[in-house]
């Protein structure tokens, strides 16, 4: 035992409240979660919010989002699914989720710290039963929230939720996208309809608002690889779970800046490239997926691109008992919030 770095010890901390820490990193935690020295807000009091974040539902009544640098949003909506629905009650289940951040122990920040974000409520639906009309009220919304200069980080709803969202955002250039899924999603139409959830990158390429050459798909496994042609013959890169295993991490994170490049990019996760062992509580759940792990070491491995918004859809909660879905859900809502601070701090702007 070094009895003097015991001495020095006894006198820091043997008097030191819980508030009382000494790193500024820390320290910037600290600051957030407690008030006085020994006091934090409890998690499990208070409204639910998206990662506990401030409710600022007034703020889409104003032409600057209430001067937010970054809104998170639901968006329930699952009028596009294929197979189980649900998704329609993701947003709420992942505002339940509890104990998510402030301080992101990998990239060492604070987002909160670096953007002011709040979440601001839903996406209001003139219908319950129009796909159409539900995708044009979606675009509209994040029409205005990009005129405000205010990144989006989203919560559907099922995923073809983002094909309105990337409208909106790439309406000026196409953007990048890092696409984190079971299925590639650029399936053709289905029904009648082209706007299911099984085809929104397919509509967004042809849209002239997403690069099918600065798009990355990570995860993509199960019975559909013959709906995903369209991938291969636009120039989209994708790696599949099966090589994801064999190329590793790190490969997969330099192929994917590799792709994606200096331009703007959106990142959309969908749960169901987590294993379901991992996240059942999804529609259309695929055997042999990632780990929660792998799918935030993906995200964290965007740390530093210029990240424009991101989303997470396909939760579906009543197929969720334990609600571990919704918790892999909020954390991978917490990695992509973070990418996106880093990006807006990064270039001294908050807007796309």
């Amino acid at each position: 035992m070094d009895r003097d770095n015991l001495d020095r010890l006894r006198a820091k901390y043997n008097e030191a409240a819980a508030g009382d820490v000494h790193d500024p990193e820390f320290k910037k935690v600290v600051d957030i979660l407690f008030s006085g020295a020994d006091r934090r807000a409890k998690p499990y009091e208070g409204v639910s919010t998206l990662l506990d974040a401030p409710l600022m539902t007034e703020a889409p009544s104003r032409d600057d989002f209430g001067g937010l640098d970054m809104a998170l949003v639901g968006v329930p909506m699952d009028l596009g699914v294929t197979n189980r629905p649900g998704a329609r009650f993701g947003p709420r289940a992942v505002r339940q989720i509890e104990r998510i951040g402030p301080y992101h122990e990998v990239h060492r920040i604070v987002p909160a710290s670096l953007a002011k974000i709040a979440d601001v409520g839903d996406v209001p639906f003139r219908s319950r039963y129009s796909l159409a009309d539900s995708h044009a009220d979606i675009e509209s919304y994040y029409e205005r929230i990009r005129a405000a200069g205010v990144k989006p980080a989203s919560v559907g709803g099922d995923h073809s939720i983002t094909l309105p969202i990337l409208k909106a955002l790439g309406r000026d250039r196409p953007l990048g996208l890092i696409h984190i899924d079971a299925h590639c999603d650029t399936g053709g139409p289905f029904e009648g309809s082209k706007f299911h959830h099984g085809g929104p990158f397919r509509e967004a390429v042809l849209a002239g608002v997403l690069d099918p050459r600065r798009s990355i798909q990570i995860g993509v496994r199960g019975n559909a690889e013959y709906l995903w042609e369209f991938s291969y013959d636009s120039g989209m890169t994708v790696i599949h779970a099966d090589e994801l295993v064999r190329l590793g991490i790190d490969a997969a994170v330099a192929r994917m800046r590799e792709v994606v490049g200096t331009g703007a990019t959106y990142i959309s996760f969908d749960i169901d490239s987590l294993d379901p062992g991992f996240a059942p509580g999804t529609g259309t759940p695929e055997v042999g997926g990632l780990a929660p792990r792998e799918a935030m070491a993906l995200i964290r491995g965007a740390a530093g691109l210029d990240i424009v918004g991101g989303d997470v859809v396909e939760v579906a909660p009543e197929y969720d008992a334990t609600t571990v879905t919704a918790q892999a859900g909020a954390q991978m809502l917490f990695e992509i919030v973070s990418v996106i601070a880093i990006a807006g701090a990064q270039k001294g702007v908050a807007g796309v």
